[in-house]
Order: structure tokens, then sequence, then C-alpha cells
């Protein structure tokens, strides 16, 4: 049997998904952050390239969140849970929320 529906569990594993997509976190985030693990300063990058996460589109990130609701949503609607359902429609706006705050963030940082 499995536990209750955590929609926050939910929303980081894509995130972590999208962000990642198979490559190794540490190095990503080092390649972000322009700081490596031993806190050396990383040479700035003039552009992003094709395979760089930030350069993922707006539309696909906040499509990909609706699938991701849409398919709880419906299980929830199927099972007659109607807590549940308010509890996604929640925090699918407060996640499409965070997101679109994010996206604004790294839009500035791509005009720079």
């Amino acid at each position: 049997m499995t536990g209750p529906f955590n929609p926050r569990r939910l929303a980081l594993g894509a995130a972590r998904k999208f962000i990642f997509e198979g490559q190794d976190p540490e190095k990503l985030l080092e390649r972000i952050s322009g700081i490596d693990r031993h806190g050396n300063i990383l040479p700035q990058v003039s552009s992003p390239t094709p395979e760089d996460p930030m350069s993922r589109p707006r539309e696909r990130i906040l499509e990909n969140l609706d699938e991701m609701y849409s398919e709880a949503f419906s299980r929830a609607k199927e099972s007659g849970d109607s807590s549940q359902m308010t509890t996604l429609d929640f925090a699918y706006r407060r996640e499409q929320l965070y997101f679109e705050i994010l996206l604004d963030v790294r839009d500035a940082m791509e005009r720079r």
C-alpha cells in the first residue's frame, strides 16, 4: 500500500529531473554557481550552450508542471478524494508561481 500523495515531493522530483536530466548534479551545480567544490571561482561562460539546463524554454517547463499535476489530479479524481484534489489544486498554483518567479530570475540573469 502506498502512502498519501505528497505534492511537494512530486514537485521536487520533477524539478530535479528537469534540472539535472542525467547529468552529474555536483558538476552541474558547480557550473551554475560558478564555484567548484574547493571554493575556487570558475571561469565565466560567455553565452549559454544548447546543453545548458538554463536554456530550457519557459513554456516547456510550465507545460511539464501542468502535465505532472494533471495526472495526479485525475488519479485523485478517479479515487474520489476531494481533499486530495483541493490539496493538489493549491499545490499546483503555488508551484506554478514559484517556477514563474525562478524563470523571471533566470531570464534576468541571462540578459546580463
